[in-house]
């Protein structure tokens, strides 16, 4: 799957945001090394802590379906009813789950506002020094 279609179904997981507090809309679309999609979006709560953003939600479903293996991800985000117009990277506990379970070498993260805006970083830059599992090994 190109760059540009995983941005695409991150925009299409965009439309299901549940933001009703920040108005800020994300989608993401995380690719599996055998080629299937997971999707999330946000899901915000009034007592904001049990708010999800759409990274862990796209993760959390493959995970719970026995995945383990990622390529890639796909994140779009900004204000709901409206076209994106700058990047949205993942925040800093997104970017931690990642790393549980993504090698910080290798996981692109894709970052844009539309499939002619794509712009792709390795994990390990967004992510600098991470700790990770094989710390607790």
């Amino acid at each position: 799957m190109t760059d540009e279609e995983l941005l695409d179904l991150a925009l299409e997981a965009r439309d299901h945001s549940y933001s009703p507090y920040s108005n800020f809309a994300v989608g993401a679309a995380l690719l599996t090394k055998d080629g299937k999609v997971y999707q999330g979006c946000n899901i915000e709560n009034a007592a904001f802590g049990p708010t999800i953003c759409a990274e862990r939600v796209a993760l959390f479903k493959a995970v719970s379906e026995d995945q383990r293996d990622f390529e890639k991800i796909a994140i779009v985000g900004g204000p709901a009813g409206k076209a994106p117009t700058e990047d949205a990277p993942p925040c800093g506990v997104c970017r931690q789950v990642l790393r549980e379970f993504c090698n910080p070498d290798e996981f692109r993260i894709l970052l844009g506002t539309s499939k002619e805006d794509v712009h792709a970083y390795l994990l390990k830059e967004l992510l600098p020094e991470s700790f990770g599992p094989s710390y607790l090994l």
